[in-house]
């Protein structure tokens, strides 16, 4: 006959088993969690940059391209064509004005020169000439007038004798006649003589005003030549650095050709590209803020090229700081040209992410260990922040480093 267990044993044993069943189960439970944390994908926090969407002011912007570049930068171009004969500085060198920078073959130059003077000074002994030549024959004209009117006062006096003679039966009427038309000759000489007294010195004085400005136009040719043979004298016309030299001594040059270059590289401005699609955003006066680093340079725009080369309108940017110790010439930077404000808009940090207004898929925190996907549309930006039209709430954190090679996945976890 049996024996009857009893009830404790039986609580026991019970028990067990629930203790087994239980341990069995939060085993396969944590084996399952396991499983989906190793398959689901995780990224470390620290390799992210993750921003709280707020609500505030956007100074919206577009984005250009930019290059630093001197304030003040002066190219000098040989006034002649000649040879390089004397170099006197490098390149990197401060100069100060008047200081010689190269040395020109000047030998045709001043042979030139030489011509051009000698045909000034032709031009002046002939107009000389012209003078005096005019000067006597306007004398001696002058003179045969005096005769002229001497002679002719002579025979209106003999015209009143004769007449006197007449009228008292001493003379005849063919005398007077005759000294009568002698006398209205004379008169009509006196008359011609004085017209061209008139005449010829209003033509005289023609040929000297042409002749005149024949030496005009000499020594203008003069004073151009003389210049250009001292502009042949390469020299800096200002305090400055010097950043290119034609140092290659025997070198044939053209007329016009570059052979130095100056500039303050104390003061810098920006030279800035853009798409000619932004080109009636782009006006003269527009404010700018130049990106370098971390270094963020207010400014205006001062210059628009008129027409786009290759779909790009190129602008100049006037720095607030030009100064900036950070500033380097041909250094690249980003450009943002300031197009609006726009109050009270929601708005999360600008990053790499952002390539301008539309829809994207980005990482949305929603727990402290969990990344989530979403569908997000964006509107415009400028350097610091980009406008949140949709998806996203004040208050939410956002991952805006760039995320591209996480696109198949809908979920992360933060380690």
């Amino acid at each position: 006959m049996d024996r009857e267990i009893p009830k404790e044993v039986i609580m026991r044993q019970k028990r067990r088993r629930l203790i087994r069943i239980c341990v069995i189960s939060a085993a396969v439970i944590a084996v399952v969690i396991t499983a989906v944390l190793l398959l689901r994908k995780g990224v470390k926090a620290s390799d992210l940059k993750i921003c709280e969407a707020d609500r505030g002011t956007i100074e919206t912007s577009i984005n250009a391209t930019g290059k630093v570049a001197p304030a003040f930068e002066e190219i000098i171009n040989s006034p002649i064509a000649t040879k390089i004969v004397e170099v006197y500085s490098k390149a990197g060198d401060s100069v100060s004005a008047g200081t010689p920078l190269l040395r020109l073959d000047l030998l045709s130059a001043e042979t030139e020169l030489k011509r051009i003077q000698d045909e000034r000074d032709m031009k002046r002994l002939e107009l000389d000439k012209l003078r005096l030549n005019n000067n006597t024959f306007l004398t001696n004209l002058d003179m045969q007038i005096r005769v002229k009117q001497m002679s002719v006062n002579r025979l209106a006096a003999e015209v009143v004798n004769e007449q006197r003679l007449d009228s008292l039966g001493s003379g005849t009427g063919d005398k007077v006649r005759e000294v009568k038309l002698a006398y209205e000759t004379a008169r009509l000489e006196l008359e011609q003589l004085r017209k061209e007294l008139v005449n010829e010195r209003d033509v005289r004085q023609a040929d000297e005003r042409m002749k005149a400005l024949e030496l005009s136009i000499s020594d203008r040719n003069l004073a151009e030549t003389m210049r250009t043979f001292d502009d042949a004298k390469i020299k800096a016309p200002r305090a400055a650095t010097l950043t290119y030299i034609n140092d290659q001594i025997g070198q044939q040059i053209a007329q016009g050709e570059r052979v130095a270059v100056i500039a303050d590289l104390s003061r810098f401005k920006v030279e800035g590209e853009i798409a000619d699609s932004y080109v009636d955003r782009i006006v003269v006066g527009t404010p700018t803020v130049t990106r370098i680093g971390r270094e963020q340079l207010r400014g205006v725009i001062t210059n628009v090229t008129p027409l786009s080369t290759n779909g790009v309108v190129a602008f100049s940017v006037k720095l607030d700081d030009d100064s900036n110790p950070r500033l380097r010439s041909g250094l690249k930077s980003d450009v943002y040209v300031m197009c609006d404000v726009r109050d009270n808009v929601v708005r999360i940090g600008n990053g790499p992410y952002y390539k301008g207004a539309g829809r994207y898929d980005l990482f949305v925190q929603t727990s402290d260990n969990l990344l989530e996907k979403r569908s997000v549309r964006l509107g415009d930006s400028n350097y610091e922040y980009v406008e949140v039209l949709d998806g996203i709430a004040p208050g939410e954190k956002v991952v805006t480093s760039d995320m591209s090679e996480y696109r198949e996945s809908d979920k992360l976890t933060l380690r």
